[in-house]
Order: structure tokens, then sequence, then C-alpha cells
């Protein structure tokens, strides 16, 4: 069965009007939020602001932010710390599957017959 635009979360599908009003939030805000680079929607043939539903959730986080007194220069700063940190998260999680692996082999090495010494980590 064919999916529906609608049903994908990075399908820039929403105006300037319809996120404003889902959000009650003023458009001249939205596109403040363009202008400052805090959230970037892309652009319809025609030019016009377009909304992912990904999108739509990180402005109504800006929302709750701004709301708690944050400068659009500080949650702009936010934003980019967090994206940093899921990208070190990430490295962190590849390099434990990469040591979980060398381990696994290591004691492989070790375990099998005939094997030569194998040093441990370490030593």
């Amino acid at each position: 069965m064919p999916t529906l635009p609608f049903d994908d979360e990075n399908m820039p599908l929403f105006t300037v009007g319809q996120v404003a009003e889902m959000l009650a939030v003023q458009q001249a805000f939205l596109r403040r939020l363009d202008a400052f680079r805090v959230v970037r929607p892309s652009r319809s043939a025609g030019g016009q602001r377009r909304y992912t539903r990904r999108e739509i959730t990180a402005v109504q986080y800006v929302v709750n932010l701004v709301d708690e007194g944050m400068t659009l220069t500080a949650v702009r700063r936010v934003l980019a710390l967090e994206e940093r940190v899921r990208e070190l998260e990430a490295q962190r999680d590849a390099l434990k599957t990469s040591l979980a692996q060398r381990d696994a082999l290591l004691t492989q090495l070790r375990a099998a017959p005939g094997a030569t010494t194998v040093p441990r980590s370490g030593a």
C-alpha cells in the first residue's frame, strides 16, 4: 500500500499560516526563526516557506525555550549544542561497538588451540 505524503515527517507540506495557527504564534515569529537560522524550512517553487512535521516539532520546542526567556541567538546555540551531543553520542556508540567486536575477537584468538600468546589490553 503506498504511503501518503503526510505520513513522511520530512515532507515539507505546511505553510507559515498553517504552522502559526497550529502553534498559536505569529507568522512574523516564524519568519524570524528562519532569519536567525533557528529553524530553516524549505521553500516551494514559488518561494514560500514549507514546514515538515519535524520542523514544526522543532518550532514548538523553540517556542518553549523563548517562553522561558531565551533569546533566539541563545536558542540557536542550544540547538547546535544538542546536535553536537547527538553526534558525539553516536560516535561513542560506534566506538563501543568496535571495542566489543575487538574484545570478542581477542577472546576467540586467546581460546583457539595452538594460539600464540596475545597480549592483554593495557599490558
